[in-house]
Parts: structure tokens; C-alpha cells; sequence
């Protein structure tokens, strides 16, 4: 299948049509996600997500989930619950109960043995400095091994005594027997079989010997009927081992493998060695910090399952590797939030205001939309009194015709209120600005002015008696260089110092101190926002920035 035979943005959907149309389909199309429970999901994870998953929905097919856990050293029961918890969130269910490689480890281990009784694997004494010297290289062919020609029953023996625990971590491996001299180094008597005197969380002690993940793929693959074996670029060289094996073993299916780009985006990085490292160097708070690229993180962010979903359509799948600009997932945020995020106003730097001719015990319950274009989301209640808080950049003593805000004897809209006219300040010792008063037209909630001078701005306010105080977090991207993990340079030099600004004592709607933890919101002229699923309370409301109104990145023409 080459790339010509692609059809919209999914060569892989073209790939099952026509498998399905050549009858090279005996039964339904069965899928699988099979993630290692060693860190948490990121971007490039909820494509594959969305790949698998979404190909054995349109098929009427099914997708199984199957974690791949041959390195216990590194896995944890914590990253199994988070990995369920994110493939749920995004929108999908996996066909069947959960499954791990740890099933089959019993099986595998007979397919060893299989292997040796039909001479192609042994017991192998080499260190691994040794073997890598004995591999060759890209260009000159392997060495065997010195221990390649023992014989069935000496190996058969070794296997056993491996698995009985009598020998050392790294002083033998199990190796398949293929060809030193393949071009292919992958075809390179690869190991199978490794010591790992190390306690597995499915399996407990049973274990000393665990296998490959290129030895578990695909007999696992083919024990669960798996018909299409989807994986990104990296394994394409490791297909035809894939293939070496399902043609030498006794397994009661014949899955194909198929390989995808996998998803790179600018300003990101998505090595799990490189998130463990923000993790454990305290860069982050935590693999679901808000700036992280996990799918808890972007969860906890504001990022809506429909926004991912939409954004991995976009970006297509693909032959051939290329970058992903991140601006792209930024619009896909947007544009959903857009539509579906309830409005509401937030005071993140107050300025409070004395409406001098609004009587002082009165309060007035004003109504305002809760989204413009949502007839569904209803309509929200804002008390307004004597005393609101506006933001502190809204006003000037001075300003020339490009400021629409508020200015000294000038007018300006409070948001679904009333037209304020400036009219003198309050300043502190230091000359700092501590109270503007105004004066209010009782005549101007949803009215213009009778003299027809209409005010030249809007802005948002918050009643200074009936807000609530909340802390709000200003999220950004958390590196400044769009290649943070280019070659030859230190990803950690090029941090954002800036990724994340903490504003407490903001002022915010009443109503949004009652905001369900997850609970997105567009602050009026400000951003998008959502409640903080770990931290938010009523007693304590935190909101963190989803991401801005506009691109602040792009060039200054752009914005």
C-alpha cells in the first residue's frame, strides 16, 4: 500500500476498506492500544487513541486495550488507573476486559521453548558490552555468538535453570537464532528472553525471566485475534522480525503490521524520559500539571475530550513524519470552547469603584447571558451595588481616542449593567491609584444614553460587596523554542519562566464559586478557564487558564 492509495486524511482507513472489499477479512476488524505502564499518556498517545479506537468504531469492529508490561522496573499500578482513566475521558471503551502482556507470559514461555526445540533460539553468555561488539554495525555484518551452536538440550536446560532463578541479572539472555549478516540489524539474533530478578505488579514473584517487547508484540497480537497491528514509524524496521516470528511459531492467528507518523508538535516534548525528568526535577508539580502534554495535564488544563478528538482529525495520519505546528491544537481549544464554554466575568486586578449616586444599601439583580450564541445555557444572575472592582489597566487618568475604556469624564458600559462617567480618584501616600468615583445612568441598563453619546467601550466588573475571591492561574507553553529537544542542546535550557503565573485574591461572579471541579468558562476580554479538578472548592475557588482569547505567540501582524 503506498501513499497514492490514500484517501482524505487516513491511509489507514483506505488500508481496512480495502481489506474488508478483497475479503481478506475472515471475521470483524479487531484493533488494539497497547501502552507500557511506565509514565502517563500524552498528545501523541490520544492519537493513536483516537486511531485505533476510531477505525474499529467506523468498522463495527472492536479495539482491545492490552498494556504492555515486560519491564516491571519501570511500571506502576498508578500509571495502569491513569491510562483507563484517560482512554474513558477521551471517549472511548475498550472491547472485552482489560488485558496485559502478563497474560500470555506462560504461553510465551512454551513458544520459547518452542523455539529452541526447533533450533531457532539459545541460550546466549555474551555481556552486553560483548554483544553489541559481536552485532556489527550498519554498514559491516555481525559476529556469531560464541554460544549460537549449543545444542537443543544444553539450551532447553539453561532456559529452564534462567527461569528457575540460578543465574545472575545480564549473565545470559535467550536469543532467537535468524542471521548475524541480515541487513536488517533488527534480524540480528535478537534477545527474547531477559533475567529480571524483579517483583511484576500483575504477576508478583513468579517471574525472574521476562520477554522483549518485540517477542511479546506480536504473539500477543496473535492470541487476541488482532487483525490490524497499527504502530508508529519506529517499528517499521522491527516488522519484518515481527512477521519472522508469526512465521516460526505454532500461533493460531496471522495479524499484519502497519505503521503510521507519529504525532510531533512544536514547543512540546513528548519523550517519557524527558516528562519523567520535568516530573522529577520539579519543573512541573506532577505529571498532570496543566503545562504538561499527558492527557491528564491538558485535562486539568481545560482541554475538552470533543477538542482532542477534533484536533487528531485535523492533523490526519500519515506516511511520513513531519511537525505539528501547536497552534493548531491551541485553534482546536478555541474553537470549542468558543461554542460551549458559558460566559462569566473574573477581576484579576482590581481597582475598586465608588458609584457615588447608587444608594449605598441597595443591591440590584441584573441578568446577563450565558453565552451569546446559547439560548440552552440560559441566563445568569449578577448583583450589582454601590461598589464594583474593574480591572486596573481599564482605567486611565489620561488617554488619547484609542483607549475604549475608562477615562476621567469620560463614560464607559459596565458589561450587561449601566453607563459609569468618571469622575474623580482616591490615591494613596505614594500617589497610587486606590478608588475611581462615577457617577451611574439608571437609565442605561440595556439603553443607550438620551443624550445619543454612546460609550466607546465595554468592560467587565464584579460587585465589590456580593464577588467572591478566587486564585487564578495563568497557564502558558511551557517552552519558549519551538524545537525544545533538537539535537545537540539541553531541553531543560528552554523552559518558560513565564509558563505560569499564580494571581490570588481575584474577584470573580458568585455563581462561579459553586463551579463543578472541570467546569469550563470564557472570562469575559480575558480567556478561557476552567475550575481546577484537584484544588477547587467552594470555600477555596481556583481557575486555571485554558489558553487566551487570542494567539499571543504569533507574529504582531497576526494578532
Amino acid at each position: 500500500m503506498t501513499d497514492n492509495a490514500v484517501s482524505g486524511n487516513n491511509f489507514l482507513r483506505t488500508i481496512v476498506k480495502e481489506d474488508i472489499a478483497a475479503g481478506r477479512l475472515s471475521g470483524e476488524l479487531v484493533t488494539r492500544f497497547p501502552p507500557e505502564p511506565n509514565g502517563f499518556l500524552h498528545i501523541g498517545h490520544a492519537k493513536s487513541i483516537c486511531l485505533n479506537f476510531g477505525l474499529a468504531k467506523q468498522f463495527d469492529g472492536h479495539c482491545h486495550l492490552r498494556f504492555d508490561d515486560t519491564n516491571p522496573a519501570k511500571e506502576e499500578q498508578a500509571y495502569i488507573d491513569a491510562i483507563q482513566e484517560d482512554i474513558r475521558w477521551l471517549g472511548f471503551e475498550w472491547s472485552g476486559p482489560i488485558r496485559y502482556a502478563s497474560d500470555y507470559f506462560d504461553t510465551l514461555y512454551e513458544y520459547a521453548v518452542y523455539l529452541i526445540g526447533q533450533g531457532n533460539a539459545y541460550v546466549c553468555d555474551l555481556s552486553a558490552d560483548e554483544a553489541r561488539e559481536y552485532r556489527g554495525t550498519l554498514t559491516e555484518p555481525g559476529k556469531n555468538s560464541p554460544h549460537r551452536d549449543r545444542s537443543v538440550e544444553e539450551n532447553l536446560a539453561l532456559f529452564a535453570a534462567m527461569r528457575n532463578g540460578d543465574f545472575d541479572e545480564g549473565s545470559k539472555v535467550l536469543r532467537a537464532k535468524i542471521d548475524m549478516a541480515a541487513p536488517n540489524i533488527n534480524l540480528r539474533d535478537p534477545i527474547i528472553y531477559r533475567i529480571r530478578k524483579v517483583s511484576h505488579h500483575q504477576t508478583a514473584d513468579k517471574w525472574c525471566i521476562y520477554p522483549t517487547y518485540d517477542f511479546t508484540h506480536g504473539q500477543s497480537d496473535a492470541l487476541e485475534g488482532i487483525t490490524h497491528s497499527i504502530c508508529t514509524l519506529e517499528f517499521e524496521d522491527h516488522r519484518p522480525l515481527y512477521e519472522w516470528f508469526i512465521a516460526n511459531l505454532p500461533v493460531p492467528a496471522q495479524p499484519k503490521q502497519y505503521e503510521f507518523a507519529r504525532l510531533n508538535v512544536n514547543y512540546t516534548v513528548t519523550s517519557k524520559r524527558k516528562l519523567k525528568m520535568l516530573v522529577d526535577e520539579k519543573v512541573v508539580d506532577g505529571w498532570d500539571d496543566p503545562r504538561m502534554p499527558t492527557i491528564a495535564g491538558m485535562r486539568r488544563r481545560g482541554f475538552t475530550p470533543a477538542s482532542l478528538r477534533h484536533f487528531c482529525d485535523m492533523v490526519g495520519v500519515a506516511r511520513s513524519e513531519g511537525i505539528v505546528d501547536v497552534a493548531m491544537l491551541e485553534h482546536a481549544i478555541r474553537d470549542d470552547l468558543d461554542k460551549n464554554a458559558p460566559r462569566a466575568m473574573c477581576v484579576m486586578d482590581p481597582l475598586k469603584i465608588v458609584i457615588t449616586n447608587y444608594p449605598e444599601d441597595k443591591v440590584e439583580w441584573l441578568t446577563a447571558p450565558g453565552h451569546p450564541n446559547r439560548d440552552d445555557l440560559g441566563e445568569r444572575s449578577l448583583p450589582f451595588s454601590r461598589e464594583v472592582f474593574i480591572e486596573r489597566e481599564d482605567f486611565r487618568e489620561e488617554a488619547n481616542k484609542k483607549f475604549k475604556r475608562l477615562v476621567l469624564g469620560k463614560k464607559v458600559r459596565l458589561r450587561s449593567a449601566y453607563v459609569l462617567l468618571a469622575e474623580s480618584v482616591v490615591k494613596d501616600e505614594l500617589g497610587n491609584i486606590v478608588e475611581v468615583h462615577c457617577s451611574y445612568d439608571a437609565g442605561t441598563h440595556g439603553a443607550d444614553p438620551e443624550d445619543g453619546i454612546k460609550p466607546k467601550g465595554v468592560i467587565h466588573w464584579v460587585s465589590a460587596s456580593h464577588g467572591k475571591q478566587a486564585t487564578v492561574r495563568l497557564y502558558d507553553r511551557l517552552f519558549t523554542h519551538e524545537a525544545p529537544d533538537r539535537g545537540g542542546e539541553e531541553f531543560l535550557d528552554h523552559v518558560n519562566p513565564e509558563s505560569l503565573q499564580v494571581i490570588e485574591n481575584c474577584w470573580i461572579e458568585p455563581s462561579l464559586a459553586d463551579a463543578a471541579p472541570e467546569a469550563s468558562f470564557q472570562f469575559e476580554r480575558t480567556g478561557y478557564f476552567v475550575a481546577d479538578k484537584v484544588e477547587h472548592s467552594n470555600v477555596a475557588p481556583v481557575f486555571n487558564r485554558t489558553i487566551a482569547l487570542r494567539d499571543t505567540w504569533g507574529k504582531e501582524s497576526d494578532v
